[in-house]
């Protein structure tokens, strides 16, 4: 039948049939809008009312625009125990498993798209450049429409990178330089324009500190996130406590945001309760709103149609899948997405980092001497008891923090394939393999911590004020 759906809707999955849903209402809203015959009309409603009652049934729920199935960030990993469910939301990553998230699970969970072979050749050919290791290692392993980017760069259409930071300690850990180096290179080889949001009100709203002591953190973190190596010609950093004071576009559209999210969408979608102040349950059009050119009109020239790239780790999709439900609705195209996976804690990945905890990772202030102590006292190991056992049955690289890391930062692809099967056969030692990553992050950290003592004062402010970047539109 021509109006049944087109593919078997049993072997969806509630976030799969929302998201269907959701898309059907905006191929009706456009049809409708364009004065399509009315037989298409009728034929894509009936669509519509069928996807929405699948949905119910799937799900118990009526469907809600903004509101995903309430079971959406929980991920189980093929067994009944609530404490062996993974659970991710933009404040908390937990997980039992040694391994880490299931993040095939996850894309499942959240209906995005596995950064195939496909899609990575595809960015090769499209930018000329080798693909950054992150994304041969699947460290970015998930998209929403990257595609859509591609087609619009390949026929010279613009788009532009929009990447943040919630600043809630002074010193930063290496974990946080993961979304901006593979930013600073999606910046590199696709040439565009770059807007880094410093979320310093959510950090008031939702830490213990000052409004003072949150915008001197956010200016700090900015001073990490400029040694990084940004061209500041290309490049606006932001604070929200700063800029949305100034932007009449930015706040024109956390406002449209605002206007078109209830409180029980936001409530399903980030588990607000009554108690919570009214500044969180606002916050997420301030994160929705740099995903619209028309908030940076310095930048942009006022054009509102210009596709904007996320880069960030999944934890964040949250607040995107709300800005995508919303964008077409106030006029504006959906935000495009990459996902990376998490940084895992010294611990273990099961383990959740934590700023007042120093031994949980290695901080961006580390001496060489305190690196060489974190390392060989807390990462976590996959090797065996006894040496004996080691060599005979070899090390688990599955679950070793030290395989981890040096896959997040050893840039050689054959030096980490051999260390692997060195460890894996036993012939490498948990002590020689925390050798080469002393070796590894000792001369990284210090090559940052040069780069940082050279960020002035005021390199810091050309970065932070508005200002036309080296782009025409």
């Amino acid at each position: 039948m021509a109006d049944s759906p087109n593919c078997d809707l049993k072997s969806l999955s509630p976030l799969q049939l929302f998201e269907r849903v959701t898309e059907q209402g905006e191929k009706v809203r456009a049809l409708k809008a364009g004065k399509a015959p009315k037989d298409e009309i009728d034929a894509a409603v009936r669509m519509l009312l069928s996807l929405k009652l699948s949905y119910k049934t799937a799900t118990g729920q009526d469907y809600q625009a903004g509101l995903p199935p309430k079971d959406l960030v929980l991920i189980n990993n093929g067994t009944t125990k609530e404490e062996d469910e993974d659970l991710v939301d933009p404040w908390n990553v937990q997980t039992s498993n040694a391994k880490g998230v299931d993040y095939d699970k996850l894309i499942v969970r959240f209906g995005s798209s596995k950064i195939d072979t496909d899609l990575i050749n595809r960015i090769e050919r499209a930018t000329g450049q080798k693909p950054h290791h992150f994304l041969r290692r699947g460290i970015f392993f998930s998209h929403r429409d990257m595609d859509q980017v591609l087609d619009a760069y390949e026929n010279k259409k613009p788009f532009y990178l929009y990447t943040g930071r919630g600043p809630s300690s002074q010193a930063m850990h290496v974990g946080h330089l993961i979304p901006f180096m593979f930013t600073k290179w999606l910046q590199e080889v696709f040439d565009v324009p770059l807007v880094i949001q410093l979320t310093d009100d959510e950090k008031y709203l939702w830490k213990d500190m000052t409004v003072e002591k949150a915008y001197e953190y956010a200016r700090e973190n900015a001073k990490d996130i400029i040694a990084c190596g940004f061209d500041v010609n290309k490049t606006f950093i932001f604070s929200d406590l700063d800029y949305l004071g100034t932007s009449a576009g930015f706040y024109k559209n956390i406002v449209k945001v605002q206007k078109h999210v209830t409180f029980n969408q936001v409530k399903g979608i980030f588990g607000f309760t009554d108690s919570d102040c009214i500044g969180k349950i606002s916050f997420p059009a301030i994160q929705a709103a740099p995903s619209f050119s028309s908030s940076f009109p310095q930048i942009f020239n006022g054009k509102e149609n210009i596709q904007c790239l996320i880069p960030c780790a999944i934890d964040q999709d949250p607040y995107f899948r709300m800005t995508r439900d919303v964008a077409p609705r106030i006029g504006q195209p959906k935000p495009a997405l990459l996902h990376s996976v998490f940084f895992p804690a010294l611990q273990g990945a099961q383990t959740k980092m934590s700023a007042s905890d120093p031994n949980s990772s290695i901080f961006l202030t580390d001496t060489p001497k305190q690196i060489k102590t974190k390392i060989n006292k807390h990462a976590f190991s996959g090797g065996r008891d006894t040496i004996e056992e080691h060599r005979k049955y070899g090390g688990n690289c599955d679950v070793d923090v030290s395989i981890m890391y040096l896959t997040f930062f050893l840039e050689d692809d054959d030096r980490l394939q051999q260390l692997k099967q060195a460890y894996t056969s036993g012939e490498l030692l948990t002590g020689e393999l925390k050798k080469v990553l002393i070796e590894t992050m000792q001369p990284l950290v210090a090559a940052h911590q040069e780069r940082r003592k050279q960020v002035t004062d005021e390199i810091v402010k050309q970065f932070m004020t508005p200002r036309k970047l080296a782009f025409e539109f």
